[in-house]
């Protein structure tokens, strides 16, 4: 379970990475459900990010995947392409959503928007390592 604790802790987490490699970011964090417990947009970071990081973290979550590794496997040959169109709109396959796993289960995740693929799934990182 992921509670608004555990979220504060993880986004803390996340804002200090994001701040040591100076991108402003949307962190987002979900439950097992993949519903939101928290969400934080530090100063500066683009609006346009809110809804991609919670989507991330909703994406992460309902297939228990890294969003990075989902971008690799839904490429146009890849085993799910065209997932993205699925769930409404909901599904993000691009970095910086990551599962929070606890006793070997995912019980939420967490999504990073407002950086290049690489600086969301860092801070991404941080965030699940705080977990």
């Amino acid at each position: 379970m992921v509670t608004l604790k555990d979220a504060r802790r993880i986004i803390e987490a996340a804002e200090k990475k994001a701040e040591e490699i100076g991108q402003p970011m949307n962190i987002a964090v979900a439950d097992s459900g993949g519903n939101l417990v928290s969400h934080v947009r530090m100063d500066g970071a683009w609006i346009g990010s809110i809804d991609i990081s919670i989507k991330k973290a909703y994406t992460s979550r309902a297939f228990d995947i890294s969003t990075k590794d989902l971008a690799e496997y839904s490429q146009s040959e890849g085993q799910f392409f065209g997932i993205h169109a699925s769930n409404g709109g909901k599904i993000m396959i691009f970095a910086g959503g990551i599962p929070l796993v606890q006793d070997g289960r995912v019980v939420g995740a967490i999504g990073v928007s407002g950086g290049s693929g690489e600086q969301d799934h860092a801070v991404a990182e941080a965030g699940a390592e705080a977990f």
